[in-house]
């Protein structure tokens, strides 16, 4: 007689589900990496989610790019000098508020975003080519909702 297997809780099952998420981004940000590396792209990971805020939406401010990329204020300073430094990015004075910067892409950086988009989207589309779109909808609406429990 075969021993009965214990169904995993609900506790369990989410537990599971965060730790496959982490890894999947680790994976995702290796592939992206390499790109990177064999194209010699004077980037890292990090400076890419910043930029991947700007092509989404440009001019906005550093503590909203911070929010987005889920990184604290300092650190951010620190991404945005260097992609200032490699010539992506522009700091602007806001004309409403003359103590915030908002910050723009160069024409450099807007270049960039066709090298490296194509890269995103391979990564993405190796992930689910066997994942029915249903299925990812269903993902998505469910981590939302997830979040939504830890926000409240």
């Amino acid at each position: 007689m075969e021993p009965k297997i214990k169904p995993k809780s609900k506790e369990e099952l989410a537990l599971e589900f965060g730790r496959s998420m982490t890894e999947m981004k680790s994976f995702i940000r290796q592939y992206i990496q390499v790109k990177i590396k064999e194209h010699n792209i004077n980037i890292t990971f990090e400076m890419l989610e910043v930029m991947a805020c700007l092509w989404k939406k440009d001019g906005i401010n550093q503590q909203e790019i911070a929010d987005i990329t889920l990184r604290d204020k300092s650190s951010m300073t620190y991404l945005i000098d260097n992609l200032v430094k490699r010539q992506m990015v522009k700091r602007v004075e806001d004309e409403v508020d003359r103590r915030n910067k908002l910050i723009f892409l160069t024409d450099e950086g807007n270049k960039l975003r066709a090298t490296l988009m194509p890269w995103v989207a391979e990564v993405y589309q190796m992930a689910t080519v066997d994942v029915d779109m249903r299925a990812l909808e269903d993902g998505v609406m469910m981590v939302n909702k997830m979040l939504n429990n830890l926000k409240m």
